[in-house]
């Protein structure tokens, strides 16, 4: 927490005259862009008569608007000996103005300001794809030279801030106030598929690539904080700076921010001390804003149809129908108010004349079913003959219940060998009832980062990944899996 004292180059943003000196310094900065370092006062005189807000700016002005650019410390003055011809030039010291280092950097931030409406973020994947390379490339890391190993960590970081940079701009524009107005507009339904979609696609690819990376981390997390991070300080502190040399040993500075940009980096991806990864919260983030669409849409279409009553229009139809001499014209005027109808297929209790499958429905009879209002008013008659005793029933259906979770216990316990169950040993056909409660196991073991779980009969285990694959085989087919160790405390 050093250097926190003013800046003294950022006063010409904020002063009552700050137009005139930021046109000026602007004119510095898009100079220094083409390469032109050094500008004489008469150049920046030229570009400012340019203006017409500048049509009674005069030279007098533009020299005192210049000392208190220097005074600021953002134009740095170097008198040029060579213009000078008579004793008078020499006396009004002609200068050269050049833009000191911190104005250079005010400037660029001004104009990224500027356009930071104008630049959008995305939700792009390649970053996930990028880091999985970097990383797995770790271990050639340790004998690489300094240069190497150097760029290697420059590309990492690079591409984890981007991907952090990107996802963040992207999703800001949601909580947004502009754009949270446009989300409830009735031409934003028109693309809310659009945008669904596109989230959901990165919801899918960041499920996925996150998982990978942190299995990636957690291999790799030996090799790079005992070798490889300690070769990125010493190449670190290998390159030279011309002006930082004489602030003495820079590898407490060096080491801390290296250290601190790879603890970003592992908690992006993986949990630590009981609270979730950014990866989690980057989902439930995007997850709150697919909801937020759908949400939206909804209440929007649900405002265009409040009010509208149809009740005049259907009592004109049923006019029409009862006026249809006969059932081919009746169809007609069906199709032409509802259009093309969807099949649906109605299953009643009620006795048939017919047991013909071929029969049309008008055909039938008609027949009579009691329906129920649909107000909130509506109160149902009890019947007050009160009710039969199912105890027993209750008590039987309990027990048989037990039983079968007893019987599918026993059998599962009959590969437990050692307090283990190794799926690879296992050789005679098993249950699908039982292959299903085996992948319910692993699949709740591999949803938190400790590969534990803990089963229905109250066991804890934990879940161990062996090399290579295994064949269980099953009632319904062989499966091919990984070879997993359930192994119980």
């Amino acid at each position: 927490m050093q250097h926190l004292e003013a800046i003294n180059e950022t006063s010409y943003l904020s002063v009552p005259n700050a137009g005139t000196y930021r046109k000026i310094m602007r004119y510095f900065y898009r100079e220094y862009e083409k390469m032109h370092f050094q500008l004489y006062k008469e150049d920046v005189y030229t570009l400012l008569k340019e203006e017409n807000e500048f049509a009674d700016y005069t030279m007098n002005q533009l020299e005192m608007d210049l000392e208190a650019l220097v005074k600021w410390k953002n134009l740095t003055p170097l008198q040029d000996p060579g213009r000078v011809y008579t004793i008078a030039d020499y006396k009004n010291k002609q200068y050269r103005y050049t833009m000191s280092e911190y104005a250079v950097e005010i400037e660029r931030l001004t104009v990224r300001l500027e356009n930071i409406f104008m630049e959008s973020g995305n939700l792009s994947t390649n970053f996930f794809v990028r880091l999985e390379k970097s990383l797995e490339e770790a271990e050639i890391m340790q004998g690489a030279g300094l240069k190497e190993v150097n760029e290697w960590w420059s590309l990492l970081q690079e591409d984890f801030k981007r991907l952090n940079q990107n996802y963040q701009d992207y999703l800001r524009d949601f909580y947004s106030g502009k754009t949270e107005h446009l989300m409830k507009s009735v031409e934003f339904v028109l693309h809310k598929d659009k945008f669904i979609k596109y989230l959901t696609d990165f919801v899918q690819e960041l499920q996925h690539h996150s998982k990978r990376i942190e299995q990636i981390l957690m291999r790799q997390m030996p090799v790079i904080e005992g070798v490889v991070l300690e070769k990125v300080i010493e190449s670190e502190r290998d390159i030279p700076h011309a002006f930082l040399e004489s602030h003495g040993n820079l590898e407490p500075n060096i080491r801390e921010n290296v250290m601190g940009k790879w603890d970003s980096l592992k908690r992006w991806f993986i949990d630590t001390q009981g609270k979730d990864c950014e990866s989690r919260k980057v989902l439930k983030i995007t997850n709150d804003v697919i909801r937020s669409i759908i949400q939206n849409a909804a209440l929007i279409v649900q405002l265009q149809n409040w009010g509208i009553s149809r009740k005049d229009d259907y009592r004109k139809f049923l006019e029409m129908f009862l006026k249809c001499e006969n059932m081919e014209e009746a169809h007609c005027l069906s199709a032409h108010v509802f259009g093309i109808q969807n099949i649906q297929h109605f299953k009643t209790n009620c006795l048939r004349e017919e047991e013909g499958i071929n029969n049309s429905i008008y055909e039938e009879s008609p027949v009579e079913f009691y329906i129920k209002p649909h107000s909130r008013n509506y109160r149902e008659k009890k019947d007050k003959r009160g009710f039969s005793d199912k105890s027993l029933e209750k008590m039987m259906q309990r027990e048989a219940y037990l039983q079968s979770v007893k019987r599918q216990k026993e059998i599962v316990m009959r590969y437990v060998k050692d307090n283990k169950i190794v799926f690879s040993e296992i050789e005679e056909p098993i249950s699908e009832m039982t292959k299903n409660m085996f992948l319910q196991w692993i699949t709740m073991a591999n949803m938190n980062s400790q590969k534990q779980g803990q089963t229905e009969f109250g066991q804890e285990y934990r879940l161990i990944q062996k090399e290579g694959t295994c064949v269980l085989k099953c009632e319904d087919g062989d499966l091919t899996m990984p070879a997993y160790i359930v192994e119980f405390k």
